[in-house]
């Protein structure tokens, strides 16, 4: 038997710690569904203590969730701990798991306490923990920087204090992967109880090789890697699952008698849905799931892949999920039946209204577009269902009039639907047709929060491409997210901006909600 490597996903949780992703309970519940899918093992679901949202959205995740290990985030603080278990208590298999700094510069500078402090107080908050479950994780964190014989010191008293799990971080993404394989192998000699424990590695992604570190962390003993779907996290994000997932089931020549248990076929489709929730899209070459891992344009690669495309594939992309002819033109003639077969195939279980609005979509571009592909559909049903995950009324567009030129001050008229029924028209003039668009839009529902982020993109080649429209708000210290796809520019940007707000009020009604519970 294979020695299994235990996926840990926190997705849920450094994940959302980028900057502009902020998901929502029904998000993160929809999420660790697929997780769960997917075959991962731990769900680290959240840090309960941050927000009374996020210890909602673990505790119905705990309830729901019964096919993996769900964990909760909690600092070597008592009230940290109790709220953890809290929210995992109602789980199948729960899981705490404790951190505190261990590098000189964090203590001293951002806890303000010496070695022996932090020793006593990881300790006592461990046994705390483990006074609730037996499983219990625990991270000193910026371990790569610290002293390595501290590092022996608090692993050594932690497992004593009862953590089951010991989990190296490499927080600051500092490590190279040779000097992490021999503090992996340093750990291994220097702490005499540490076969009482799993050793797990988590890897950020400042200089670009946090796979590389998960890998040779592996090959070094450990037995759990902590992963994000699309590799989402702070800064310059964490380690991918997909990328980890996939070199663990290609390299089996070289890693030896190690495997994982994810259904490898559920990745394109965690993958699409994580792109779809955060509003951060995939880099088109990205490793294993960017929409040009599998695309060839070189002619002599074509060439090889029409004789035996394991010339230039070392993985088959239908291992993956990606459905085989992703790039199969869809033409206006194409009828609902099959194009709901074709939207399945892509990883999208519709109902029949979400069918329907994506399919009048879809039929409006055909009209527009000579020819549609996956990446169009991925684009337009992207846009339907983001909305389709805002809770109760919403404002809709129904109107967008803009006149602009080099000689004209550009004017923008907008028609909307707001939450209660009413039918509401303004107009506003701005510096650019977009900016007057968004004044207009503020008028009309009387909202003005700030436009940090606005950025285009082409989802297909040529001059009948749709645009798509990426724009952050932030209100109030939190920042939102619109994305949509139009072929008409300015009708993106509206459509984005409005999915923004409407982010913007869910939230607000829901924290209304709770002060009003309270």
């Amino acid at each position: 038997m294979p020695e299994k490597i235990h996926i840990f996903d926190t997705t849920l949780r450094d994940g959302e710690q980028s900057a502009g992703i902020a998901f929502t309970p029904e998000e993160k519940l929809e999420i660790a569904k697929q997780l769960e899918k997917l075959g991962v093992d731990i769900i680290e679901a959240g840090f309960p203590c941050s927000t009374p949202g996020d210890l909602e959205a673990v505790q119905t995740i705990s309830r729901e969730v019964r096919g993996s290990t769900i964990c909760a985030l909690a600092r070597a603080v008592e009230s940290d701990v109790d709220t953890a278990w809290d929210a995992i208590k109602e789980a199948e298999d729960p899981r705490i798991h404790v951190f505190i700094n261990s590098s000189d510069i964090q203590m001293a500078h951002q806890l303000r306490k010496d070695r022996e402090q932090v020793l006593t107080q990881a300790e006592a908050m461990v046994k705390h923990a483990a006074s609730y479950t037996s499983n219990v994780e625990f991270s000193p964190m910026d371990a790569t920087r610290s002293d390595p014989h501290f590092i022996y010191t608090i692993v050594e008293r932690c497992i004593d204090a009862g953590a089951t799990v010991i989990n190296i971080p490499d927080s600051v993404g500092y490590a190279i992967p040779s000097e992490l394989g021999s503090l992996f192998d340093q750990i291994r000699e220097n702490v005499p109880n540490i076969h009482k424990a799993r050793l797990s590695f988590h890897g950020q992604n400042d200089l670009g090789m946090c796979t590389a570190n998960t890998m040779t962390a592996i090959e070094h003993g450990a037995r759990q890697v902590e992963v994000t779907i699309n590799g989402i996290g702070e800064r310059a994000g964490n380690t991918s699952l997909e990328e980890v997932v996939m070199a663990i089931k290609t390299r089996k020549d070289y890693l030896g008698d190690v495997d994982c248990d994810i259904d490898t076929k559920e990745i394109y489709r965690s993958s699409a849905l994580v792109e779809r929730l955060s509003g951060m899209p995939v880099q088109w070459n990205k490793a294993v799931v960017g929409k040009n891992a599998f695309r060839h344009g070189s002619g002599i690669h074509q060439d090889g892949i029409l004789k035996l495309r394991e010339t230039w594939e070392i993985m088959d992309p239908v291992e993956i999920g990606i459905p085989q002819g992703t790039q199969l033109v869809l033409g206006k003639l194409s009828g609902r039946h099959y194009f709901k077969q074709h939207m399945e195939g892509l990883g999208y279980e519709l109902t029949e209204e979400e069918l329907n609005r994506v399919f009048s979509a879809y039929k409006e571009l055909a009209d527009k577009k000579i020819e549609v592909d996956d990446r169009d559909l991925e684009a337009i049903a992207g846009d339907i269902l983001q909305t389709a995950t805002l809770a109760g009324d919403v404002w809709r567009i129904e109107h967008v009039q803009v006149s602009s030129g080099d000689h004209a001050t550009p004017t923008a008229t907008l028609r909307l639907l707001s939450p209660e029924g009413d039918i509401l028209t303004d107009a506003a003039t701005g510096t650019g047709p977009v900016d007057a668009v968004y004044r207009a839009i503020n008028r009309i529902t009387g909202l003005s929060p700030e436009l940090t982020e606005f950025s285009v993109n082409a989802v297909t080649e040529g001059i009948d491409a749709q645009g798509k429209v990426t724009i952050r708000i932030e209100d109030e210290g939190q920042t939102y997210t619109g994305r949509s796809a139009d072929t008409d520019i300015i009708v993106a940007s509206a459509k984005a901006y409005m999915t923004a707000l409407n982010r913007m009020l869910n939230v607000r009604a829901r924290l209304q909600g709770a002060t009003a519970n309270t």
